[in-house]
């Protein structure tokens, strides 16, 4: 989004970028399955209003993850205990 709106100018194509930061991150991906879609919906009060960020904690929630974020309301969700945050 940040390419798309101009306030980052990248080169290389987007898909390039990626798998060259995944392969050089030693970074993997986790599936959005049907029970994190599921799961997102039914996180524990109060939540953030956000669905990609719903989906993002549910996922985390899922695979045991730390979201490392400046997101505020994610942040006072972990605070809450119902996920491992990081504030960067």
């Amino acid at each position: 989004m940040l390419v798309a709106r101009g306030r980052v100018y990248e080169k290389d194509d987007a898909k390039l970028w990626y798998d060259d930061f995944r392969r050089d991150g030693k970074v993997s991906e986790q599936a959005v399955t049907a029970d994190i879609f599921i799961a997102s919906c039914r996180l524990p009060q109060p939540i953030h209003k956000d669905p990609i960020d719903r989906i993002l904690i549910a996922t985390a929630r899922e695979h045991d993850l730390t979201i490392v974020t400046r997101d505020r309301a994610i942040l006072d969700y972990g605070a809450a205990g119902h996920v491992r945050t990081l504030s960067c």
